[in-house]
Order: structure tokens, then sequence, then C-alpha cells
């Protein structure tokens, strides 16, 4: 059975993705951290739409929980296989690099940036075994341009984006593309109270990456 897993999947572009992805007739892995009730009606949503899937919750800050329920699931379920990862799940404090804290820094370079190695190491093995996968990363333009109080943000996702990059070259000819894309402000939680008019030059798309 072929699989897709979504990390962040309970809400936002993460809930979006996940109900696209079983749209296109994949089975979903629909990853959260702690609000169980959103990421149900994620997966509600997935089999009304007469798609199918189930829950992995897990941290995706956190190696550990990552090897202990991502890994245990790819253990026990040979019979199925994650064919596409999308790095969807993130955070961000923002905060003058003056005033930040050790743990606005290190919460969020674990949250965006830890959490790609960890989660994509993992499901690489299977895409190598069978010679295709695809992995789609969920960054920022802040990754790329910057902005003013998320030193830590810009960061965690320029590194990603610069990954993506390193990553896609290393597997390309093994049948298995990483790509990043960089939305615009899209209304989500996390965007909420963020001035619209004052990103409106930044709303727009990009994709980088080898295809």
């Amino acid at each position: 059975m072929k699989c897709s897993l979504v990390t962040g999947g309970s809400r936002g572009i993460g809930r979006a993705i996940s109900i696209k992805m079983a749209e296109m007739g994949y089975y979903v892995l629909v990853n959260y951290k702690t609000n169980k009730e959103e990421a149900n009606k994620t997966l509600e949503f997935i089999k009304q739409n007469g798609g199918d899937g189930e829950l992995l919750p897990f941290d995706v800050s956190s190696k550990d929980q990552i090897q202990q329920s991502l890994g245990g699931w790819i253990e026990t379920n040979a019979e199925k296989y994650i064919e596409v990862l999308v790095n969807n799940a993130g955070i961000n404090e923002d905060c003058l690099m003056l005033f930040m804290k050790d743990e606005q820094w290190e919460n969020v370079i674990k949250s965006n940036l830890d959490s790609f190695f960890y989660v994509t190491r993992l499901v690489l093995n299977g895409m190598l075994f069978k010679r295709y996968g695809r992995i789609i990363n969920i960054v920022s333009l802040s990754g790329q341009k910057g902005v003013v109080g998320q030193t830590n943000y810009s960061a965690a996702k320029a590194g990603v984006i610069g990954a993506t990059k390193a990553l896609a070259q290393e597997v390309g000819r093994h049948g298995i593309t990483v790509n990043a894309v960089a939305p615009g402000l899209i209304k989500t939680d996390m965007t909420e109270g963020l001035d619209e008019e004052k990103n409106e030059k930044a709303d727009t798309s990009e994709t980088v990456g080898i295809t």
C-alpha cells in the first residue's frame, strides 16, 4: 500500500495537504503533536471523501519520539510504503535577536530544521529500496529573504532550503525528487495576527530543488 506522511497534518496547510493526498489515492499518515481532536477532524475529512489513513502522533522536535513512533510504524508495517513525505510541521517564536532566549532559538531550529533530518532519514531508506519517492519540504519566504524578528525561523528555513538542494542531488538518480515549497501568506493559526498589507508584496510562492 502506497502511503503519504504529512507532518503537522492536523490543521492549516497540513490538513489541506493531507486531504489532497487522500484524493490522489494515498493512505495518509496524519502526524500531530498534542491536538488529537483536530487530527481526528482531518482524518474524518479524509474518510468522508472516500480516502483512508491513520493518526501517527509524535513531536517532530524530538528525535527519540520520531524513532519510537515513526520508526516503529515502519518496522511493523512492512506491507505499507511511504511514497510521499511532506515535511510540513514547524513553529515560529518571533523575537528580535538581541532579546531572543536560548530556548526560542533551540525550539525553532529543532522543530523546523532538525525535524527535516530525522524524519526524512527514516523514510528515505524505503524510497531508495523502491527506487521511487517524493519529498516535499514546506519552507518560507523568510528563509529566502530574511524577516526582522525571525532570525531563528529564517535560519531554520534557509537550512531546509539548502538541505533540499543537496539531498536532491544525492538521491535524484534513484528516482526520488526533493523539493521545497515556500508559500506566500496563507491564513492559518500560525499566521493569525500578521499584518496582511505589510506582507502583501511577499505573497508569492516559489519552489526549489531538483525534479
